[in-house]
This record gives C-alpha cells, sequence and structure tokens, in this order.
C-alpha cells in the first residue's frame, strides 16, 4: 500500500520533530528524510509530498492527513489501493464501541514545542453517552479551547478519569534516553494502570493509536507492569466516548498550564513548532539565558537548533 499527502510547511516541520528519532542514515534523492515507523516506510520530499509505504500506511498517514487538515483547512491524498472501501468497513465495525462501558486514553501536547505533555484515561458507562455528546463531546482538535473550558468541568464531574502532566524539564530527561512514541506508550501505561486499579466494569480499553500493537508493547518491554487487553484504533475520539473524554481532558489540562507558563515568562506563547515559536524561542534566550528551554520547551524538536543558532 502506498499513500501520498500533501503538506504544508507547518506540517513538515512537525514531521520532521515527529520522526527525528526514527530517520535513516541514507535518504533517496530529493527527500528531507526517510524514516521507518512500525511496518511503514515514510518519505518526505522537499516538494512537501510525503509518501507512506508498507501494509500500515493507512494506519501511518492517518493521523498527517487529519494534521494538514487542521493546518490548512484542506489536504491533498492519493492511494494506490482501494481505501475508500476499507475505511467504510472500519466506519461500520467501530461504530459499537460508542454506547459501550469503556476505559479510553489519548494525549495532547506532543505538536507542541512549548507547553507540557497530558496523557488522561476515563472511564464512560454507557448509559452517559447520550449526556456526553449532548453538551458537545468530541475531539479536542476539532472544538475550540472556548468550547474545552467550557466543556470539560462538566465532564469530569460525571466521569472518572486519570491524568498524568509530563513538564519540560521531565520531557527533556526522558527524551535523552527515549524516543517520542516511548514517552507516549510509558505514559498511557501509567494513566490506564491508575485508572483500572479502580476495577471499572469495562467491555473495551481502547487507545488512540499512534503505534502498532506489537510496537506500542515493545515500548513497554521493561516495565515492572503493562496494561493488556487494549484495542488499539485510529481516529479513536469519533468512535469512542472514553477517548474523546480523554482528548478533551488532556486539552483543558494542557491549556491550564500552558496560561500558567505564559503568565510566569509573561510572554504570549504560539502553539505548535512553527516559525513564530522560533521568534519567540530566540526571545525567551536572549531574557533568560539558554537554560530556560530546559523548563519551557521539548529540547528535542528542531526549533531549538534554529532558536540557538548564531
Amino acid at each position: 500500500m502506498t499513500i501520498t499527502v500533501k503538506t504544508s510547511d507547518k506540517t513538515k516541520e512537525m514531521m520532521l520533530e515527529y520522526y527525528e528519532d526514527l530517520k535513516r542514515e541514507k535518504t533517496p534523492p530529493y527527500a528531507v528524510f526517510q524514516a521507518v515507523d512500525g511496518d511503514t516506510v515514510v518519505t518526505l520530499y522537499e516538494s512537501g509530498k510525503a509518501v507512506f509505504q508498507g501494509k500500515d500506511a493507512d494506519l501511518a498517514s492517518d493521523y498527517w492527513v487529519e494534521t494538514e487538515k487542521i493546518n490548512s483547512g484542506s489536504v491533498q491524498v492519493t492511494n494506490s489501493d482501494n481505501k475508500k472501501k476499507e475505511d467504510k468497513k472500519k466506519d461500520i465495525d467501530s461504530s459499537k464501541y460508542m454506547y459501550v462501558n469503556s476505559v479510553g486514553s489519548d494525549e495532547v501536547g506532543t505538536g507542541d514545542y512549548f507547553g507540557p505533555i497530558v496523557v488522561t484515561a476515563s472511564f464512560v458507562k454507557k448509559e452517559d453517552v447520550s449526556y456526553l455528546k449532548e453538551i458537545g463531546c468530541m475531539d479536542s482538535k476539532q472544538i475550540t479551547d472556548e468550547k474545552i473550558l467550557e466543556i470539560a468541568p462538566l465532564i469530569a464531574k460525571k466521569i472518572k478519569y486519570k491524568s498524568v502532566i509530563l513538564s519540560n524539564l521531565d520531557y527533556n530527561k526522558y527524551h535523552s534516553l527515549y524516543n517520542m512514541n516511548k514517552v507516549k506508550a510509558i505514559l498511557h501505561n501509567k494513566v490506564l494502570l491508575e485508572m483500572m486499579e479502580e476495577k471499572p466494569n469495562v467491555d473495551v480499553i481502547i487507545v488512540d493509536e499512534f503505534a502498532k500493537e506489537f510496537v506500542y508493547y515493545s515500548y513497554l518491554k521493561d516495565a515492572k507492569k503493562v496494561q493488556r487487553g487494549i484495542t488499539f484504533m485510529t481516529k479513536a475520539e469519533n468512535k469512542n466516548m472514553a477517548v474523546a473524554c480523554s482528548s478533551i481532558i488532556c486539552r483543558y489540562l494542557f491549556l491550564k498550564e500552558y496560561k500558567k507558563l505564559e503568565e510566569t515568562l509573561n510572554t504570549k506563547l504560539p502553539k505548535g513548532a512553527g516559525i513564530e515559536v522560533d521568534k519567540v524561542g530566540k526571545d525567551l534566550v536572549t531574557r533568560f539565558g539558554k537554560e530556560i528551554l530546559d523548563k519551557v520547551a521539548k529540547k528535542s524538536f528542531k526549533n531549538t537548533e534554529r532558536i540557538l543558532e548564531k
């Protein structure tokens, strides 16, 4: 399977950060990089064309298709197989995951240079799904920050959840040992274990998939305890209410921490990892010294090199 996605400059920058630890040493002509993500080879060309090749190309490309939609408002995608039929079948199969007792986890902040990473696991009873739909619970990327600040407290009163907030300082320590996906796997495992310790009566445990199942568990091979029996699902926040709740709670906590960081620095911090981030980063280094990045930024991002270059 081969899927090609036309990416904007902003998405290209995000892909560079995401695949930093998965890149091959050699790249094809006119390619910015080539990386291996599970069973998929990802090649990003200077033209902005991102090519995903392998049996999991649809899975690997889904995230970037949605990211490009957010960054540009539209996206051009071509593929070499009958993907529409597969997607339709997946949508039909996944409908059974909405009105169930479920625990689901999601994360926020992994694509932002400033601010923490937040991971949440939520437990939703099937009888509460209708209420959660009524108040607008859905994927946090599809609703405004203002709406999230409004409905997240309502969700928190209705359901049980466990969250972990990884500060930039701790992230930078983690990332010296692990790549981003391993960091995410460790955090997802932590909140899922904490949630399941309360012994909720669940029909299914769902993780919004960022790595294939065998890859996810390989990241946790050294963990003392691992939550098993997980269903991994792409775009899970649109198919399962527990993941949707986790998505919103994560974003809510992220926004609160982000605001605290801005108040501490007395600076408006742009989100993402684009050019505006570099400008603000340079200003912070001028004001506080380069050590400030240890506390407020994910130093593994390419932004750090650009911010510190003279």
